[in-house]
C-alpha cells in the first residue's frame, strides 16, 4: 500500500521550500531607482600619475625610496614595483582602472569588476563593522561601504568606502611607494558628476605611514557611449610575459627564447646549480 502521508509531507515540504524561496528572492530585490545610474562600461581615469601637478607628501625616508625607484627605472629596472611580474597592483593603484570597469549593485554588496590582474572588488554595504579577529590581507584589501543620500531627495548620491588589510608590497603608480608596514587605509567617495552623468568620480584618500599626512586624489572615469557594452577582453598577465626573475635580478626573455639583460652592464644569472659542459 502506498504511503499517502509520506506524499503529503513531501508536498508540504515542496510548498514550504517554494514559499521560502519566494521570500528569500523578495528579500534580495533591490530598488534600483534609489541608486545612481552607474551601469555600463567605465574607462581609465585621465589622471595616470598620482602626483600630477602636486608634490607627494612623502616622509624623508620614503622620498629617498621614491628617488631610488626613479633612478632604477631610468636604467631599465623596476625599483620596488612588482606588477611587471604579474602581481596585482593592489589598492589604491588598481583604481587607475587598467581595464574597463563595471559596477554591479546588489542589496548587501557592491561589486567593482575590472578584468585586470585580480582587480575585482567586493564592497560590503550590509552595515557590518570591522571584524575583531585577525584578517588575511589581500592586495585589494577588504572594503566596507555605505550608500549616502546627501541632498535628502530619497536617492543615493555617494558610495563611501573604507579599505583596510591591504597586502604588500605595493606602489601607487609604479614609482611612489607605500610603507613596508602595510598598514595603509584607503577612503573613497564614489559619485556621478552632477553636470555630466557620463563621468564617474572617485575621490581617493590614502592614509599611509610613508606620507606625512592623508593624501587625496580625484580620479575621473568616462562612460563608454555604447548603450549595450561588450565585454570581450580577457587579460592573462602570465601569457607572453617576457620578464624573468632569477635570484635578486630581473632579466628579459628575447623573442628567440634567450635571457637578455634589462640594463647596461648587468651581470649574467648565477649558474651554481648547472654543470658547465666539459667539467
Amino acid at each position: 500500500m502506498g504511503c499517502r502521508w509520506c506524499m503529503g509531507v513531501f508536498a508540504f515540504a515542496i510548498g514550504f521550500g517554494f514559499a521560502g524561496a519566494i521570500t528569500s528572492a523578495r528579500s534580495q530585490v533591490v530598488d534600483l531607482g534609489k541608486y545612481p545610474d552607474i551601469a555600463g562600461r567605465w574607462g581609465r581615469s585621465e589622471v595616470y600619475q598620482w602626483a600630477r601637478g602636486e608634490k607627494p607628501p612623502l616622509t624623508p625616508e620614503y622620498q629617498a625610496v621614491y628617488q631610488s625607484n626613479s633612478v632604477d627605472r631610468a636604467t631599465g629596472g623596476h625599483g620596488t614595483d612588482i606588477m611587471y611580474r604579474c602581481f596585482p597592483p593592489g589598492m589604491p593603484r588598481q583604481m587607475h582602472v587598467y581595464a574597463p570597469m563595471e559596477i554591479v549593485i546588489t542589496p548587501k554588496t557592491t561589486y567593482v569588476l575590472i578584468d585586470h590582474i585580480h582587480d575585482d572588488r567586493r564592497i560590503y554595504t550590509d552595515g557590518r563593522d570591522w571584524p575583531e579577529e585577525e584578517v588575511e590581507p589581500l592586495f585589494s584589501g577588504h572594503s566596507i561601504g555605505k550608500w549616502v543620500d546627501e541632498d535628502g531627495d530619497g536617492k543615493y548620491d555617494v558610495l563611501e568606502v573604507e579599505t583596510r588589510f591591504i597586502k604588500g608590497p605595493r606602489t601607487l603608480d609604479g614609482l611612489l611607494p607605500t610603507h613596508k608596514d602595510n598598514q595603509s587605509i584607503v577612503k573613497e567617495r564614489i559619485y556621478l558628476d552632477k553636470s555630466n552623468p557620463d563621468i564617474l568620480h572617485d575621490e581617493i584618500t590614502l592614509i599611509d605611514h610613508a606620507y606625512t599626512r592623508p593624501w587625496t586624489v580625484l580620479k575621473n572615469y568616462p562612460r563608454y557611449k555604447r548603450p549595450e557594452p561588450i565585454w570581450w577582453s580577457e587579460e592573462v598577465c602570465a601569457e607572453n610575459n617576457a620578464h624573468v626573475s632569477v635570484g635578486k635580478e630581473d632579466y628579459y626573455l628575447s623573442s628567440d627564447g634567450y635571457l637578455m639583460p634589462v640594463r647596461k652592464g648587468q651581470a649574467p644569472p648565477d649558474l651554481r646549480y648547472f654543470k658547465r659542459s666539459g667539467n
